[in-house]
C-alpha cells in the first residue's frame, strides 16, 4: 500500500510557472477590483451627502424668497399701495409655427435661439438685445416667464446634454459633472437652480442642455397666428406660460 502512494506521490506532476504566474495575476486583478469599488462606493456616499447639503440649501433659499415676496406684498396691501415683483431675468421661449412664410432675419434669429424645430423650446437670459430678437420673431414664439416647478419638470423630465455633440439624457449627476464641473456645477440641482436664478454660469449650463422636444399641447393652440393678448398663442404670455408648459410637458 505504502509503495502505491508512493508511485503516486512520484508521478503527480508540478505546476507549470505560467498557470502559477496566471493564478497570481488574477488574484491581484481581484484585490485592485475590489480596493477600487470600495474606494468608488465612499466617494459616492461623499458626493450624496453634498448633493443633499446643496439641494437643502436651494430649497432654503427659494423659500426664503419666497416668504419675503409674500411679506412685501403684505406690507403694501396694509399701506395701501402695490408691491411691484422685481423683473424676471430669464424667459422660456417655444416655437409654435413651422417654416413656411418666415423671412430670413426672423429665420436667423430662430436659428440663433436654437429653435429649429416645432415644439422645441429654450431659456433665455432676459436683457435688452434678446428682448429685441424675441420682439423680432414674436408671430413665431409663444414666451413669459417659467416659475421653478416649471423649470423642475422640464429639466426632470426632458433635460438631455449636448455630449460631443451628441443629445444625451440627463439620467445622472456624473454626466453633469464631467460637462460643468469646472464651474462648480456638480449635479441637478445645480442646473436648477442656476436657470432659477440665472446665476454667473447661466450660458455656460443653458449651452450645455440640448433645446427641449415638447408635445403638441393637450388640446391643441387657439389661433398660432393671432398674438396672445387678442385670444391667440403668439407673443408674450407672462407667468401664464407655466400652463402651456404643463400642457405641453
Amino acid at each position: 500500500m505504502k509503495y502505491e502512494e508512493n508511485q503516486l506521490a512520484t508521478k503527480t506532476a508540478p505546476v507549470p510557472e505560467s498557470i502559477l504566474k496566471k493564478r497570481a495575476t488574477s488574484q491581484k486583478k481581484a484585490v485592485d477590483v475590489a480596493k477600487l469599488g470600495r474606494a468608488q462606493q465612499l466617494r459616492n456616499s461623499r458626493l450624496n451627502s453634498v448633493y443633499f447639503k446643496r439641494a437643502e440649501k436651494y430649497v432654503s433659499e427659494y423659500h426664503k424668497t419666497e416668504r419675503e415676496a409674500i411679506r412685501l406684498n403684505r406690507i403694501a396691501k396694509n399701506s395701501g399701495t402695490f408691491y411691484v415683483p422685481p423683473a424676471a431675468k430669464v424667459a422660456f421661449v417655444i416655437r409654435i409655427r413651422g417654416i413656411n412664410g418666415v423671412s430670413p432675419k426672423p429665420r436667423k434669429v430662430l436659428k440663433l435661439l436654437r429653435l429649429l424645430q416645432l415644439n422645441n423650446g429654450v431659456f433665455v437670459k432676459l436683457n435688452k438685445a434678446s428682448i429685441n430678437m424675441l420682439k423680432l420673431v414674436e408671430p413665431y414664439v409663444a414666451y413669459g416667464f417659467p416659475n421653478l416647478k416649471s423649470i423642475k419638470e422640464l429639466i426632470y423630465k426632458r433635460g438631455h446634454l449636448k455630449i460631443d455633440g451628441q443629445r444625451i439624457p440627463l439620467t445622472s449627476n456624473d454626466m453633469v459633472e464631467k460637462q460643468l464641473g469646472k464651474f462648480g456645477i456638480i449635479c441637478v440641482e445645480d442646473i436648477i437652480h442656476e436657470i432659477t436664478t440665472c446665476g454667473k454660469h447661466f450660458k455656460q449650463v443653458n449651452n450645455a442642455l440640448w433645446p427641449f422636444k415638447l408635445n403638441c399641447p393637450r388640446g391643441g393652440f387657439n389661433m398660432k397666428k393671432t398674438p396672445f393678448l387678442q385670444g391667440g398663442d403668439a407673443g408674450n404670455r407672462e407667468h401664464l406660460i407655466n400652463n402651456l408648459i404643463h400642457r405641453m410637458n
